[in-house]
């Protein structure tokens, strides 16, 4: 995970008042801990002596972790939002320059129609008749509007600025003065302008490509195309799909100044005004109208050389009193326990410093366990007042003590815990919102890409140098057409090849031929140009299935075909134009784009039956089965509207988080009928999310330790722990105290399976009076038990235990509690017989349905020694 900022709890923490709840708790359980500090000064100072110290210590340890939650909470949550609105905004700004791109070609590629050349020089006026001449280049620009829907205007003007034929007679144009005309004129490319202009009257901006157009005979300058962009219906399509559904946030468009372009809810922040951006991430508060705001903003990249505007970006901002509401955890109510646990487990992955905090607090929790255990062991030890095992006034006064910090302790555990695990939750459905949006956006490249493909495959089919070349076949002709096709291939460059064929399916042009073998001359699929040749009109086209294709190199991709047309009698037609999608680099593109990056994140385009397309992960070809539930692929198939559907599941031994999304459709693509010769191929979007490998029960932290009904007031005290799993038990005088496994010093095994050597695993040095240290050995008990080695944890304890004067560690699992009871309780051991057994008696605990064993202290003692 990157580095982030800081967040400033005290700026953050008014405007969070869960957080505040939990701060305001975590104050009264330090008072409560500070209570019980004194009451042991106060009731029992000699008893409690030894514990005091470490009382002090675990109450300031709680005091630094009630910090440190309160910060990573307000950290977390300030973290997330941001994301989620870098996420929106980076999107935005990418879709948005995405088209744009495919304007700079679109403007290129129609300056150069031969026809429209020849009107705007005055070469085409038919038997003087200049009425019909404007009729017919007014039908042609037309034409090309009604292939791209993403226009709302084109113009053809003279050098004087004298607008010859416009497309929308419903704003009539006759003259421009705009400077943008002679700056075409003077530019060898294309002209991207947006501001107010007089070609788009009664707009208060437009946004305009222009590009000079040149004589058919002479190559000299004759007039200007301008292409008017529909920027409106555009943002308004972009702040719909990713602005924030309960609109707390608004979306902006903004300019190389940081003034309003556009805006989501223009009611809230209207467009001319400079808002203030945060393109660095920072967490931070920024103050517009009187109002403190979270900001989030983001340049684009940038797109096959293409940089969009100057200076354009996009920026999400949301009031700070908002910004923290919305809930989140409840979606994840329905994941399995165990599904839910496993990839809790791996959330240092996710939230590494909440997973440290955890740590922390369990730390602290196991230390304030054996503060308990150790008090409680001690205090059997050191009590001899009654001769029945009753305990005397001072040790009762120190138990009730102890009891208190348990259950202080324990109420810290579940607040802490309680707090954790919910951040954990909201950040995981962060993660799944943050998942979802990423399906969407690819689905969303996804079509609007290929809306631009099956576009240009029926606007080049106008192109009149196509058709003429068809319909007075020779190789001349041939030749020009070759031409044609390599200049928009250099326009167009997504296009891994484009080809011209004739009205039997045999090509006569290709552009690609040195990278991919020259096709000149070989034949479309029959299938293909039959229902080419039945295409009804000029706004139908063709799309190819997705598939290996000998016209790329047979690898997978999309083709697209448009009938073209004879030049004076429309309902023939003559041939066709197929374009060769460069799906491998281009589809892949698009999936990194939404991966952006995240290493433990990967995408897919796949089929409904789950046959992957494209894959950001190499070991995925296309061609090849997902091996993914396919419940999920089919809700999002059946989801209305391109609705995305998301889960926490397992895949390929990880846990993930998986969205999935079908392409709805972008404007008028994939609005036909299912069946039909323009009926898109359905296709979802996938995106996996891991966190970690799959777990094993043996892997995840142990259960709840099995509660032990208190029925005896009198008798021995027994001291309770884990050990291979399983309750034991020891005479609490025969134990001095418990440590943390942390502070042994681990030795190699030098002895023989079933001997004491093999059970010893390391030293621990043992503080003595007067500074002076003593090192004990430190031995497996479940070994030594069982003859199955234990699994040492961040839970596992040593217990000192003594013989006499002899010192050992016995390494066990976890600590459990310390309890009395008497003969009547214990009964001899089924499991094991001679005298060799280390476990000879049982004890009977909750009414018989609980068996602890235990320990023999001098059996023990005696097999070490042998």
């Amino acid at each position: 995970m990157t580095n982030y900022p800081k967040a400033n709890a005290d700026i953050f923490l008014p405007h969070m008042p869960d957080v505040a709840r939990c701060e305001l708790s975590l104050r009264e359980l330090n008072q409560m801990w500070r209570l019980i500090e004194s009451s042991a000064k106060m009731n029992c100072p000699a008893e409690a002596r030894l514990l005091l110290p470490a009382m002090v210590a675990t109450r300031t340890g709680f005091a630094h972790l009630e910090q440190a939650l309160v910060a990573n909470l307000v950290q977390e949550k300030v973290r997330h939002v941001l994301a989620e609105l870098g996420t929106q905004a980076r999107y935005a700004i990418d879709i948005l320059v995405r088209n744009l791109f495919e304007r700079t070609a679109d403007v290129g590629f129609l300056a150069t129609d031969a026809d429209l050349c020849r009107f705007v020089a005055g070469l085409d006026s038919l038997d003087g008749d200049e009425a019909h001449s404007q009729q017919r280049a007014r039908q042609r620009l037309s034409d090309y509007r009604d292939k791209y829907t993403v226009y709302d205007e084109i113009l053809l003007l003279d050098l004087e600025g004298r607008v010859l034929v416009q497309a929308d007679p419903a704003t009539p144009v006759s003259v421009s003065r705009d400077p943008l005309l002679q700056q075409t004129l003077d530019a060898s490319g294309y002209l991207e302008t947006f501001r107010a202009t007089d070609l788009r009257p009664g707009k208060p901006r437009a946004l305009v490509y222009s590009h000079r157009m040149l004589h058919p005979d002479s190559g000299e300058a004759v007039g200007v195309l301008c292409l008017c962009f529909n920027f409106e219906q555009e943002m308004d399509a972009i702040f719909a799909a990713y602005r924030d559904p309960a609109q707390r946030a608004n979306m902006l468009l903004l300019d190389a100044h940081d003034r309003v372009i556009s805006s989501a809810d223009p009611l809230w922040i209207p467009a001319g005004v400079r808002v203030p951006t945060n393109a660095d991430g920072q967490p931070q508060l920024l103050m517009f109208g009187g109002r403190e705001y979270l900001v989030r903003t983001f340049s684009s990249a940038g797109y096959q050389g293409y940089p969009g505007p100057a200076g354009w970006k996009a920026q999400l901002m949301i009031p700070v009193e908002l910004a923290f509401r919305a809930g989140g955890a409840q979606s994840l109510a329905a994941v399995e326990p165990a599904l839910m646990q496993g990839l809790l487990s791996h959330a240092q992955a996710f939230s590494p410093s909440l997973h440290e905090l955890m740590s922390s607090v369990t730390r602290t929790t196991r230390t304030i366990e054996r503060i308990v255990w150790n008090g409680k062991v001690t205090s059997a030890a050191n009590d001899h007042s009654n001769a029945d095992g009753s305990h005397s006034g001072g040790v009762n006064k120190l138990n009730t003590v102890l009891d208190q910090i348990t259950e202080t302790g324990e109420r810290s555990d579940a607040l802490f815990s309680h707090s954790i695990q919910d951040l954990y939750q909201t950040v995981l459905a962060s993660s799944i919102s943050e998942a979802e949006l990423t399906s969407q956006l690819l689905v969303d490249m996804l079509d609007r890409n290929l809306y631009e493909r099956a576009n240009d495959c029926r606007w080049w089919a106008l192109s009149a140098q196509l058709r003429h070349g068809l319909a007075y076949p020779s190789d001349q002709e041939a030749a020009a057409i070759g031409q044609v096709l390599s200049y928009i291939n250099s326009l167009y460059t997504v296009y891994a090849r484009l080809f011209v064929y004739d009205r039997g399916g045999r090509i006569i042009a290709s552009t690609g031929g040195d990278d991919s073998g020259n096709i000149v001359g070989q034949y479309i699929s029959g299938d293909t140009l039959s229902r080419v040749v039945a295409l009804r009109s000029e706004l139908d086209h063709y799309p190819e299935a997705f598939g290996p294709s000998a016209f790329y190199g047979g690898e997978a991709t999309y083709i697209y075909h448009a009938a073209i047309r004879h030049p004076e009698h429309s309902g023939n037609v003559v041939g066709g134009i197929g374009i060769v999608f460069d799906a491998r680099p281009e589809l892949l593109n698009m999936l990194h784009s939404g991966v952006a990056g995240r290493a433990n994140m990967r995408a897919y385009f796949v089929t409904p039956e789950g046959r992957v397309l494209s894959s950001s992960e190499a070991d995925c070809a296309p061609g090849s089965l997902l091996e993914l539930d396919a419940g999920l692929l089919a809700q999002a198939h059946a989801a209305a509207d391109g609705g995305s559907v998301s889960r926490i599941m397992q895949h390929d031994g990880q846990y993930v988080i998986a969205a999935c999304t079908r392409a709805a459709g972008y404007r008028e693509f994939r609005a036909h009928a299912e069946g039909g010769d323009s009926a898109e191929q359905p296709v979802l979007a996938v995106l996996l999310q891991a966190f970690g490998p799959l777990r094993n029960g043996a892997e995840f932290p142990a259960q709840a330790a099995v509660r032990i009904e208190r029925l005896r007031d009198s008798g021995p005290d027994f001291a309770i722990f884990y050990a291979g799993r399983t309750l034991m038990a020891l005479r609490a005088a025969q134990i001095q105290e418990a440590v943390p496994f942390a502070k042994v010093q681990r030795t190699a095994s030098n002895g023989g399976p079933g001997t004491a050597a093999a059970a010893r695993i390391g030293m621990l040095d043992v503080p003595l009076s007067g500074g002076r240290q003593h090192f004990v050995w430190v031995f497996d008990l479940a070994l030594l038990v069982s003859g199955r080695p234990g699994a040492p944890t961040d839970n596992s304890q040593v217990m000192l235990v003594h013989s006499g004067a002899t010192v050992i560690g016995l390494l066990v699992d976890d600590l459990h509690s310390v309890q009395q009871f008497d003969l009547a309780d214990m009964t001899e051991s089924p499991l094991v017989a001679g005298d060799a057994a280390l476990a000879p008696r049982l004890i009977k605990a909750n009414q018989g349905n609980l068996l602890i064993q235990e320990i023999d202290i001098e059996r023990l003692f005696a097999r070490l020694r042998a």
